[in-house]
């Protein structure tokens, strides 16, 4: 407690100081160091979700990128085909020297359509590959954001258990803790 001012702590604090000032049985002890222990596990569970979930946003960002990048490449090729059209229309109204140079122009059209094509289909195929792999690293955020709160229930009941000193409730806690390592494996394992 301090001794100047007001200071509020929590019934879980409480405990922990008064084990830490007169000793305490061996329960209290336990189940106080259980807690800090499940602590530290959830606030690193919690940075690997938080990291697996920018790493979704990068990929989405990614994502967007490309597929305005493959809309620019199929809006220039949407300009070719104009030009290619115009040129077929040239043909038909032209003859000689002229109608020679449109159908060579309709030649090239064709060619550099079929170049963009390939690089607008090849910008779709990143973006898509990086809208999968969004979603797999928000499918692994999820894992980790459970498992977070699996070991936050687990504090709580723990926090619950020292202050009624039900033996009992230490299934809960135990029970609480082996789910959010198991779901939080599964995270690491990206399952």
């Amino acid at each position: 407690m301090s001794g100047h001012g007001f200071h509020v702590h929590g019934p879980h604090d409480h405990e922990v100081e008064h084990v830490a000032h007169h000793g305490g049985d061996h329960f209290t002890s336990r189940v106080a160091v259980l807690t800090a222990v499940l602590s530290t596990v959830g606030a690193i569970f919690g940075y690997l979700g938080g990291h697996s979930q920018n790493a979704a946003l990068l990929y989405k960002n990614e994502a967007a990128i490309q597929k305005t990048s493959a809309s620019n490449q199929w809006n220039y090729y949407q300009a070719k085909s104009n030009k290619q059209n115009l040129a077929e229309l040239s043909i038909v109204l032209t003859t000689g020297e002229a109608r020679g140079k449109y159908e060579q122009e309709v030649e090239r059209y064709k060619k550099e359509k079929q170049e963009i094509k390939v690089e607008a289909e090849k910008l779709e195929a990143v973006a898509k590959d990086a809208d999968k792999q969004s979603d797999r690293e928000m499918q692994v955020h999820e894992r980790w954001a459970l498992a977070t709160t699996l070991i936050q229930i687990a504090i709580a009941m723990a926090a619950i258990t020292l202050l009624t000193r039900k033996r009992w409730m230490l299934f809960g806690v135990y029970f609480a803790t082996a789910l959010g390592l198991v779901v939080g494996a599964m995270g690491y394992l990206h399952l």
